[in-house]
């Protein structure tokens, strides 16, 4: 292994040891009951909606991997299932630019599509996708998220057809939202220790 590659490695288990630390102080808003009813609500909603249209599911990679999977494991009806990716973040704890990293493969030209990602905070990158995809000419678009955030900094035009759960403006982690790459998988929501 070089030394940059070894340099990677020891600030990656550096940041893994520092991203388990904190878990003992982290306030649990969301427990795994709850978010379990959160994905049952959001799959009977959007497959009343979507059952007869043949959807085409769009997962946002990667924090919506896990709402994608748990919201369409619930389902009892054939769909299409691609992904895409666009990031503000890239490991950090507040958004910078959009990054697009993948576009979906599959066409959108007359297709029923749903959108799903984890969390729907200042709408910035939401907005950004949805305005690449009606490009491509969907029938229809719409949106599912596991949780939104309250607060006043959404944009204008963000807004989500199915939510989850309504959460304080923290900075959340599990279900999909991570801690700096870390803790996606929990199958519970957690906040960082109030400042």
């Amino acid at each position: 292994m070089g030394r940059d590659a070894t340099e990677e490695r020891q600030s990656d288990s550096a940041r893994l040891q520092a991203a388990e630390a904190l878990l003992p102080g982290c306030e649990e808003l969301v427990s795994r009951a709850e978010l379990a009813a959160a994905y049952d609500r959001l799959a009977a909603a959007s497959a009343a909606d979507l059952r007869t249209l043949q959807p085409l599911v769009l997962c946002v990679m990667i924090g919506g991997l896990y709402a994608t999977a748990e919201v369409t494991r619930r389902w009892d009806f054939a769909f299409d299932l691609d992904y895409l990716h666009a990031t503000r973040y890239r490991g950090d704890t507040s958004g910078g630019e959009i990054a697009w990293k993948a576009m979906p493969a599959q066409s959108l030209e007359g297709r029923h599509v749903l959108v799903i990602d984890d969390v729907l905070d200042e709408g910035h990158t939401l907005v950004a996708v949805l305005d690449a995809l009606r490009a491509l000419g969907p029938a229809s678009l719409r949106t599912l998220v596991t949780c939104e955030k309250t607060h006043d900094r959404r944009h204008p035009r963000a807004a989500a057809d199915y939510i989850g759960l309504t959460l304080p403006d923290r900075y959340l982690f599990g279900a999909g939202m991570d801690y700096h790459h870390a803790h996606r998988q929990l199958d519970r929501i957690l906040a960082l220790p109030a400042d």
